[in-house]
């Protein structure tokens, strides 16, 4: 059993157990299948199946057969000790995975190692030649943080140095760098998604009014960063003058953003959903758009997290990711990944935090995601759930759920994609096979081209697919109507985008989206999301306001809520259940008014102020909320104040606060909050 821990000394603690019948491999140039081989090695080789590959790290994990039938453990050794022989083989090891899945974890002798901000520079550097550890990178996101490498043929003991260094009291964060191969958001199966199209006959109106949105503008001067598998920026849709912008592979640190494999065809599609050009055979959300495209590695890895420096330092507006954690199986109910908790590494989360806070001179990138394939919750990928990014999942041609789509209170909203007939759960035939976008130019890519290729794949030149999908497709056009909102409004942050975007959604299958009090449900989020509206919100929102209202929903311990209704909270029908969240945000949107708001808890004090429409909630659930406090912040906060009051378990008199001071109950008797009123007046 091997540990290690995100979230440093008081964070979660992740296992994995090695597999006995898995060997990884790494060549320096060619594959072992390309290589001369001698001939003990070629007879191994000839009982070993691959399974999973890192191109841009040249490994590749095999299974190993026993011809004997006698133990694969064994032979697998024999293996590890016999490649290493080979000139063209740098390692043969052992292979980790997840006990409850078996998804397969690369392990390397790298650690992402982050000193507290106290310590200066010099004294991290020593520290780290007192551990042993070479320098490979000073990284860029995070204050005091480092990309470094143990001693060659550490091993397996990378996991236990992890731990040892993480008990220091100068080390904040430590963990190895483990890998997994990273999963794209899409399901291969016209651009009905943006308007009202006739396909085979019928009639397509499930689409999300770009149309309506490019009456104001198409994007352009807005620089969109797809963060995926490489961007073939030779296409013609990307090809003009002053499309791309900052290309980049954080595999190789190099300016460059191709593909570099055969099997790297998924960000260009991605790219083409997001700003096609619309010059020749596919239309982006924002065909005015710059692209930034930004290559890769697996989910977990230094590079991944490079991605989001790069983006953020390099003028990237948006950032779309269409890629986490591999799904279970959708159709089967049974699969264990479904229920697996993938988490963010503090590397790749320092990394998204540094772009939300550094991104766009300090009103943060706007970062989009897929939800995911599985048709499982989001709460289980620690990257979707993310409460700072937007969660997108898949709507069909018919306006209901992609059969697939991933679910939960993390999803914001949705976007057209493919989808799949399944007569087991009553799914009905899609109308069309997917969405028509950019593919790889000639035979490369998802359509390789010829005079049948129009009829199954796409076009005939083989640049364009029609059946791309998945929350794959769904997350960059999202990305694309975010390109449009910040040329409207390039002054909002992006928390001011996610907040208009909730309310620029059009509600769809109403009944069977199950949609809550707050108009959130786990399917659709807040709706499909409509360009026109989205657009014509974030111009609304810097326009002179009258009169301000607060919204929000106040939380239960035992998942239960209630509605803002009028300025108004009621509680009573919860007196059995523990008052332990609150998000709250101020209608209408305005770029120089916000609201701030935190709870006071027994026993732990003050939670941290939240800003327009994030959880404010209690830390442990036992513990009882007891007051609150509320504050507006921005240009217009010394025009206005906001007053809110509290009904009290077995007090006649309100509580009152106004303009941040403490509103609640004694705490030593902590008596239960039964209503809550809050107006925001002028001064």
């Amino acid at each position: 059993m091997y540990t290690y821990q995100y979230g440093g000394q008081n964070g979660t603690t992740h296992k994995l157990v090695e597999s006995k019948d898995l060997v990884v491999v790494r060549t320096k140039e060619k594959s072992l299948e390309e290589m001369n081989l001698s001939t003990r090695s070629r007879s191994f080789l000839s009982n070993m199946i691959p399974v999973s590959a890192f191109p841009e790290a040249s490994v590749k994990i095999y299974r190993v057969l026993d011809p004997d039938r006698d133990s694969p453990l064994r032979r697998r050794n024999e293996i590890r000790k016999q490649f290493p022989t080979e000139d063209g083989v740098r390692f043969a090891g052992r292979v980790l995975k997840d006990p409850d899945t078996g998804a397969i974890k690369v392990y390397t002798e790298n650690f992402f190692l982050k000193f507290y901000d106290h310590l200066d520079l010099d004294q991290c550097r020593t520290l780290l030649v007192e551990m042993g550890l070479e320098e490979k990178e000073k990284l860029q996101f995070a204050h005091n943080a480092f990309f470094v490498e143990a001693v060659e043929g550490t091993g397996t003991q990378v996991f236990e140095l992890a731990q040892e260094y993480l008990q220091k009291a100068e080390v904040e964060f430590c963990h190895p760098e483990i890998v997994e191969e990273k999963a794209a958001k899409s399901i291969h199966s016209m651009q009905w998604h943006l308007k009202t199209t006739e396909i085979n006959g019928r009639s397509i109106q499930q689409h999300v009014e770009v149309e309506g949105a490019w009456q104001h503008n198409r994007g352009e001067g807005i620089t969109i960063a797809i963060i995926d598998d490489g961007v073939d920026v030779n296409h013609p849709e990307f090809s003009q003058a002053g499309k791309i912008v900052a290309p980049r592979d954080t595999v190789i640190n190099r300016d460059n953003g191709m593909p570099k494999f055969s099997m790297e065809n998924h960000g260009t599609a991605c790219a083409g959903v997001a700003c096609a050009a619309g010059l020749f055979g596919a239309t982006g959300v924002a065909p005015e758009a710059k692209l930034m495209p930004i290559r890769a590695a697996g989910l977990g890895s230094m590079s991944e997290a490079k991605a989001f420096h790069w983006a953020a330092d390099h003028g990237a507006d948006v950032i779309s990711c269409s890629w986490g954690p591999r799904d279970g199986v959708w159709n089967n109910p049974n699969d264990p990944r479904h229920t697996k908790y993938y988490p963010m590494p503090d590397s790749s989360r320092l990394a998204i935090e540094y772009a939300l806070t550094h991104g766009r001179n300090g009103k943060g990138c706007v970062i989009v995601w897929a939800a995911g394939n599985g048709n499982e919750d989001t709460k289980y990928d620690g990257y979707a759930s993310y409460e700072k990014v937007i969660t997108v999942s898949a709507c069909n041609d018919h306006g209901k759920r992609s059969v697939y789509s991933d679910y939960g209170a993390a999803v914001w909203c949705c976007f057209p994609s493919n989808d799949i007939h399944y007569p087991l759960f009553n799914h009905p035939r899609p109308l069309t096979p997917g969405i028509w976008t950019t593919d790889r130019v000639g035979e490369e890519g998802y359509n390789p081209g010829g005079l049948d290729a129009p009829l199954e794949f796409g076009d005939e030149k083989g640049d364009y697919t029609p059946k791309f999908g998945g929350t794959s497709s769904s997350c960059p056009g999202v990305a694309g109507i975010v390109a449009l909102m910040l040329k409207a409004n390039p002054a909002l942050s992006w928390q001011q985008v996610k907040t208009i975007i909730r309310a620029s959604c059009d509600p769809i299958d109403a009944v069977e989206g199950r949609y809550n009090a707050e108009g959130h449900s786990l399917f659709y989020g807040y709706g499909r999301i409509n360009a026109r509206k989205a657009v014509e919100n974030a111009l609304k929102s810097q326009e002179p306001v009258d009169r301000f209202d607060i919204k929000g929903t106040a939380f239960f311990s035992k998942g239960s809520r209630v509605a803002l209704q009028e300025g108004q909270l009621t509680m009573d029908d919860h007196r059995a259940n523990r008052f332990i969240g609150l998000k709250l945000h101020l209608t209408p949107l305005h770029l120089d008014l916000d609201i701030q708001y935190r709870l006071f808890v027994t026993k732990l004090g003050a939670t941290p102020w939240m800003t327009n429409g994030s959880l404010a909630q209690t830390p442990d659930k036992r513990r009882k909320v007891i007051g609150f406090a509320i504050k507006l912040s921005g240009r217009l906060a010394k025009d206005y104040s906001v007053v809110y009051h509290a009904k009290i378990k077995g007090q006649e008199k309100l509580a009152v606060g106004r303009d941040g001071s403490v509103c609640g109950t004694d705490a030593r008797r902590g008596k239960s909050i039964l209503e809550i009123q809050i107006e925001v007046v002028a001064r």
